[in-house]
């Protein structure tokens, strides 16, 4: 019988395979004629559509309107139709950090400024799916989710597990005891056979009513009563989960766009003591990475001297703000690594002496010998004071030490360790440091932030420690730069430092470091505003010190930032003639030439005034040539003009008090303009100086210009090293961005000419530099792009919706900005891959699609563009339907005129025909894939047009589609600027998708799933904005959009089925993609037009497959795509549960399907149709669409005879699983009455499952003991069935490629008593047996009785072989079962794990046997 089916199976397919291509190739694919066919094929739809081929979807809008529920309310009701809050359009403000926002205040700002402030503070504009996480994609059968499921289950107590454990012996024991007869044999207290035990022991209860006569009726009544009590109304919380990887309908929401910290670290500065103190001493710590050769924070200055020393300085010192006493800093490390050390750096007064002078005194001095030294301290104090009062304002370098940071976090250990005293001798100086537990701080749990680096420098772990710092290293005044720390830093890493050699100054440096906390209390960032959790402002703050990373961080800026940091780094005065050898270099911002236009702009350090107008260097005591290490931090104005610039003012200071003398006298000025060409300068500079102060108008040159006039020291050649470095995310310091944005601005602003660099762009050639300016995005650096993503991509969004008008020509940039935009989204992919989920989708993307994007001027506080003002105060919004639609609403796409030739009249056709217009007729050329709106030139249905006409047609569509959404205003011959209606976003991109081609269309296919997402999120938008959200669907978008998806899917799914040899990882990310598209579409879009997209997919599919070897990565591909579509949260609902299988030949319900429908399941239901409802027929499968697809699926993959699918049982068993588990757990369906609505869907699995009865896995203990025959002959099943043809050849002349499942006698039983079929796995075969139980458990009871009375002998025979199946398989066999099958499969996993390793480490390959071989014979 299996040989005959065989058979039977491969000649239907060919030949179905054949007729169907010979009818397409006669008629060349007329959608009339398929027209018809399917006419033909709904009247005989048993034999024309086999289970391969996809059917044609029910018109699901026609139908919810053509057949209305009686049910006003209740579950019914539900669902029938989507909810109507489904989907909300939510505006949620953003947290800000701070409790003042960091915007500045200024009244007037540039463009660009004022959009990025825009950016960077307006609310998120999310798109919530209200129901999304009911999906089968976020309503996993997991352990967690079935242990809660479980809670209140009855303790089970077996026999099997309380029996004694006992071998052959005690069984024989036991025997014997039961079979004594003697008292004297008997143990004492064995009542059994004891009749003393006997006579004493209580009577059981009596049984009552046992001699009763009672009905079987009733006795069936009360044990299915039983039965049905405390049972456990989720079948699947009982049974785990299929082991399967993440699920791949499961898309997670993305990351809220935040401001990037790496790992923090928490440093205390507890004390700082020297041998002797005689005056102040000011201090500073940062990150340098020796490595990288780069400082990687900004200076956290700290004042650890007492309030006497501090006195000294009160004359030079205004009152110190609360925000500059801060002793306490929580760093960023974005890449630690072992090459990081924290340095420490000392400075005092300036005095008379060079540094050796100054710091004798500290490395001579002991405390121990105060009172021996008493005259000599005073005298140093007296001295100190002189200094103090006369140069308090200066300063001089005085020591410095470092800490390898690496070295305390690995000695400290992790948090799980116990506390200990470490002392540690290290070559970076002649001392030691101390460690203590610090037990405040353990316990806070560590942050979870995205950093990198190596993997053993982990500082959000480590045990807090305090440090003991005994020795610091005396400065060399000719070693103060940043080269020469490093060498000092890699110096101090070797066992021989020279370092150690030097003689030390003694002093005690405590700090605390540690893993900082997740919230720290009274904390402030770089730009001192007070972060959230500021109980009280008098408390001693806490500084997060700005991170200069050591590599490029990928994150886009969200929140406002704008400093700048000046490095005086050397200064030669060699060749200038005079005196001037004590140097200080002053620096100021200054927004004009006056010296009062100084700006009080420069942070202060520390026991100062929050912001100063100057700053100064250090001075190095006799040199004319100084190096400085000075670190000057500058709060940018948001908008900056030409006159702002730096100002460098050089001081010879006077050290010794002289008559006539100043104390400073100015030597050099030299400035830098702060723009250049619009453009903020920064960068290394090497700048002349002059010797006199500049002339007027001077800022808006440059030094290296020779001024007329003017004396510079040495002949005007550069002599003053600096770099001015900017952290802003208002400049982004890219030549391409900033001259995009500038042109795009000034397009805003009709702001003309615009001067760019060296060039002046009038207003006849911005069209050119525009577009230029687009295309040249993709030479800017990336990390740049990155960080002004979301303000770039709203940009080039903005320039499709709304096109510019430049001399009164509307300029059509879609395309230019689609390239773009494909452009820098695959170089986000290519270069960022560690920000992937699963499906290939970056991260920074997703979070911009979900948080950021909206259709432009749809603002919650601008006016509505739809007819109706939304007005300032909305903030939320619901996508709200009516509940109840009325039945007078016709909701068919009728048209007057075809879309192709307006002078063809044509009748309102169905999408599935308009699919099949658009690509059936024409195969799966990209070139006709769009349908022409240009006029009667078109060409006409089922024409090639020739290449030129394509060009042509393109041209027409793309220039003339916003005629519908443009008014074609008379003032557009005098505008240049932005016009002020736009085009739809979602309606532009589909068009510019279509009609790519090139490497741009591959850029976008490579990352389709963006302009999927993008596009849902604008239709959506678009919906909420013009307040269609109560329009039926059929008319909420127009027709052209509609053409332009059905191209945009045929195409790509063209794409999938033509290249998945080639690319299947592309293949792969594509059709998932797609999947979620059409998912997305379901909630928004016709949902009978999106049905007939799917079923253009399969036919795609279909097609190919005849043509395959080997179809299971197609297959695979497929399963993909249907999972990921079924995944909706309305998968039940767009099934059309509450529907009964009407006769398909009739256009409208009859009295009797109408009465049925309302009246649920009635008695008298046709037979017919309880038999349409138990198989995959057409009807099935029209109605409850995504159902059939997934039963049909399931049917043609565990077909015995499918050719190369065995290896997909599991993938579409697990489908079947996740999706009733599903259903089993939401809630939405905990009545019974709707579960057994859901279980309707798969009545068709019971037959599907009993044709695979001799392939499941045997759970019974010895096989053929089913209690059924074990082998049934041909002859008898051919009189059973009461033909003497059989059935499977009977449907393969019909054409049927699979044995339809349609009256009794379909279920074919194997002729022999061993299974010749491949059996499936033990997990796959209890998978579907418990679906099947859930069907069985759930479904309509009348509709089974009903249909069992139907089959036949043999057929209920396999039904309860299947039954017993189940028992065997779910029945609980005792802990000893279970502890043996979990050591099998640890020894399995085990097995498997020792093989993989070989295999990888190749020592069981062929050629390492061969040679193992030969060796021995060799020794043999």
């Amino acid at each position: 019988m299996a040989e005959r089916r065989a058979f039977a199976q491969k000649i239907s397919r060919t030949v179905a395979a054949e007729v169907r291509k010979q009818i397409s190739g006669q008629y060349s694919g007329s959608p009339q004629l398929l027209k018809n066919l399917n006419i033909v094929g709904n009247i005989s739809h048993h034999t024309t559509v086999p289970l391969t081929e996809a059917v044609d979807p029910v018109d699901l809008e026609d139908y919810l309107i053509t057949h209305p529920l009686a049910v006003d309310s209740g579950p019914l009701r539900d669902l029938i139709e989507f909810p109507p809050d489904d989907i909300e359009v939510v505006y949620s403000p953003r947290d800000c950090r701070t409790l003042v926002s960091a915007v500045p205040e200024e009244s007037e700002m540039d463009p660009h400024v004022r959009d990025c402030i825009r950016s960077y503070t307006e609310d998120w504009a999310v798109v919530i799916r209200k129901y999304h996480k009911l999906g089968t994609g976020f309503n996993p059968n997991t352990l967690d989710k079935q242990k809660e499921r479980q809670k209140g289950l009855p303790k089970q107590v077996f026999e099997s597990d309380e029996a004694p454990d006992g071998n052959n012996y005690q069984d024989e024991q036991d025997d014997l005891k039961r079979r004594s007869v003697s008292i004297d044999d008997t143990p004492r207290g064995s009542w059994a056979c004891s009749i003393f035990d006997l006579k004493n022991s209580l009577p059981d209860a009596l049984l009552p009513n046992l001699l009763d006569r009672t009905p079987n009726e009733e006795i069936d009544r009360q044990n299915d009563d039983q039965r049905k009590s405390n049972r456990h109304k989720e079948l699947f919380a009982l049974h785990p989960s299929p082991d399967e990887e993440e699920p791949i309908e499961r898309l997670s929401v993305p990351e809220v766009p935040k401001e990037h910290f790496g790992q923090r670290l928490l440093v205390k500065c507890l004390s700082l003591k020297f041998e002797i103190e005689i005056e102040p001493i000011f201090a500073s710590l940062a990150l340098y990475d020796v490595k990288e050769k780069k400082k990687i924070s900004e200076n956290f200055y700290f004042d650890l001297n007492s309030e006497q020393m501090k006195g000294l300085l009160r004359p030079h010192v205004p009152p110190a703000a609360i925000t500059t006493l801060a002793r306490s800093a929580i760093f960023s490390i974005t890449y630690p690594s072992q090459d990081v050390f924290l340095v420490i750096k000392l400075e005092k007064v300036l005095q008379q002496g060079d540094i050796g002078e100054c710091a004798e005194p500290y490395m001579i001095f002991k405390e121990a010998d105060a009172t021996k030294n008493k005259e000599k301290l005073e005298k140093l104090k007296s001295q100190a004071d002189q200094f103090c009062q006369r140069l308090g304002k200066y300063r001089m370098p005085f020591a410095w030490t470092a800490i390898h940071l690496m070295n305390i976090v690995s000695s400290a250990g992790s948090l799980e360790r116990d506390s200990t005293e470490v002392e540690i001798s290290t070559g970076e100086r002649k001392g030691s440091w101390s460690e203590r537990r610090n037990s405040s701080i353990v316990g806070r749990r560590s942050l979870e932030r995205t950093t990198s680096g190596d993997d053993a420098c982990n500082l959000t772990s480590f045990r807090p420690a305090t440090l003991t710092v005994t020795n610091f290293f005396k400065q060399e005044g000719d070693r103060l730069s940043d080269e020469d720390l490093y060498k000092f830093l890699a110096d101090m890493r070797r066992p021989s430092s020279v370092l150690r050699r030097l003689r030390p100054i003694t002093a005690q440096l405590k700090i605390d470091i540690s893993p900082a906390p997740e919230n720290p209390h009274y904390c402030l960032t770089p730009e001192l505003l007070q972060v959230k959790l500021y109980p009280d402002s008098r408390v001693r703050p806490t500084r997060e010190i700005l991170e200069f990373p050591a590599r490029d961080v990928y994150v886009p800026n969200t929140t406002y930032r704008n400093l700048l940091y000046i490095y005086p780094q050397s200064l030669n005065f060699a060749n200038r003639q005079g005196s001037a050898r004590n140097i200080t270099v002053k620096v100021q911002f200054m927004y004009g030439e006056d010296p009062s236009n100084a700006m009080p702009v420069i942070f202060g350090k520390s026991s100062c005034s929050e912001f100063s107008k100057e700053a100064y260097t250090a001075v190095v005591y006799h040199n004319r040539s100084p190096d400085f290490h000075e670190e000057i931090k500058v709060k940018l104005p948001a908008t900056l003009t030409d006159h702002h610039h730096l100002l460098f003012t050089f001081y010879h200071v006077s050290c010794q008090q002289k008559q006539n003398t100043p104390l400073e006298t100015p030597v050099g000025y030299t400035w830098i303009p702060m723009l250049q060409n619009g453009r903020l300068k920064t960068g290394q500079f090497c700048l002349p100086v002059s010797l006199e102060k500049p002339p007027q108008a001077y800022s808006v040159l440059s030094p290296e210009v020779p001024l007329p006039g003017m004396k510079w020291v040495d002949n005007h050649k550069g002599v003053f090293n600096v770099e001015v470095v900017a952290v802003s995310s208002i400049h982004t310091q890219d030549p391409y961005l900033d001259k995009f944005f500038a042109l795009v601005n000034a397009l805003d602003e009709h702001m003309f000419p615009v001067r760019i660099g060296d060039m002046r762009i009038m207003e006849n050639n911005l069209e050119n530099e525009l577009k230029s300016s687009i295309s040249a995005l993709n030479s800017s650096q990336l990390e740049p792009v990155v960080r002004f993503l979301h303000l770039l991509l709203d940009k080039l969004i903005l320039l499709v919706v709304r096109p510019p008008v430049i001399a009164g020509q509307i300029v059509n940039l879609g395309q230019a900005s689609f390239e773009a935009m494909a452009s820098i989204i695959n170089r986000l992919h290519k270069n960022l891959e560690g920000n992937h989920d699963q499906h290939g989708r970056n991260s920074l993307l997703a979070s911009y699609i979900y948080y950021v994007f909206r259709l432009p001027n749809t603002y919650p506080n601008s006016p509505s563009p739809g007819s109706g003002g939304l007005g300032g105060s909305v903030h939320y919004a619901t996508m709200a339907r009516s509940a109840v639609r009325p039945a007078s609403l016709n909701l068919n796409r009728s048209r007057s005129l075809s879309n192709s030739n307006p002078d063809i009249s044509g009748t309102p056709t169905s999408p599935d025909d308009e699919v099949r217009s658009i690509i059936g007729s024409k195969g799966l050329d990209r070139s006709n894939s769009w349908v022409n709106t240009g006029g009667p030139k078109a060409a006409p249905w089922g024409s090639n047009p020739s290449p030129s006409a394509e060009s042509t047609q393109a041209m027409d569509r793309s220039c003339n589609r916003m005629s519908s959404h443009t008014e074609t205003s008379s003032f557009l011959q005098t505008l240049t600027g932005r016009l002020p209606t736009k085009k739809l976003f979602h309606e532009e991109l589909a068009l510019q998708w279509v009609v790519c081609s090139g490497s741009v269309r591959e850029s976008a296919l490579q990352q389709a799933w963006f302009f999927f997402e993008l596009m849902v999120k604008s239709m959506v938008h678009h919906l909420f904005f013009n307040d269609k959200l109560d329009a039926p669907r059929k008319s909420r978008f127009p027709e052209r959009f509609m053409d332009d998806i059905a191209a945009l899917v045929s195409t790509i799914g063209s794409d999938i089925v033509s290249r998945f040899q080639k690319d299947i990882e592309m293949v792969e990310r594509l059709n998932t993609s797609l999947a979620f598209f059409l998912n997305d579409l379901l909630s928004v879009m016709d949902r009978g037009f999106v049905f007939n997209l799917i079923k253009t997919c399969y036919k795609q599919v279909s097609s190919k497959l005849y043509s395959l070897p080997t179809p299971s990565v197609l297959v695979s591909l497929r399963l993909d795509f249907l999972r990921i579509i079924c995944s909706h949260e309305h998968y039940v609902t767009l099934n059309l549960p509450c529907s009964l299988l009407t006769p398909p030949a009739s256009p409208s319900p009859s009295v009797s399907s109408a009465t049925s429908q309302s009246s649920g399941f009635s008695t008298n239901v046709q037979d017919q149709k309880i038999a349409n409802m138990f198989e995959l027929s057409v009807p099935f499968r029209q109605q409850h669409y995504l159902a059939g697809l997934v039963l049909t699926e399931l049917a043609v993959i565990l077909d015995p005879d499918a050719e190369g699918l065995f290896g997909l049982h599991k993938k579409v068993i697990n489908m079947v699983h996740n999706l009733l588990s599903s259903h089993d757990s939401d809630p939405r369906y905990s009545d019974p009455q709707i579960k057994a609505r859901v279980a309707m869907l798969y009545l068709p699995l019971i037959g599907i499952i009993m044709e695979t009865v001799p392939q499941l896995y045997d759970f019974t203990e010895t096989h053929n003991q089913r209690g059924r025959p074990i082998c049934i002959a041909a002859d008898d099943y051919e009189s059973e069935s009461g033909s003497m043809i059989s059935q499977t050849v009977a449907m393969a002349i019909a054409g049927t490629s699979v044995p339809q499942l349609t009256r009794p006698g379909s279920f074919l039983l194997t002729s022999t008593s061993g299974r010749q079929h491949t059996t499936f796995s033990a997990e796959s075969s209890r998978s579907l047996l418990i679906c099947l139980l859930w069907v069985l458990k759930n479904a309509d009871e009348t509709v089974l009785q009903k249909w069992f009375t139907d089959l036949s002998v043999l057929q209920l025979n396999r039904l309860l072989d299947l039954l017993y199946l189940c028992v065997s398989c779910f029945e609980y066999k005792g802990k000893k079962v279970f502890e043996r099958m979990n050591s099998l499969t640890f020894k399995k996993s085990k097995d498997m794990r020792a093989k993989l390793e070989e295999a990888i480490l190749g020592s069981i390959g062929a050629r390492q046997e061969m040679v193992r071989r030969s060796r021995g014979q060799l020794v043999s």
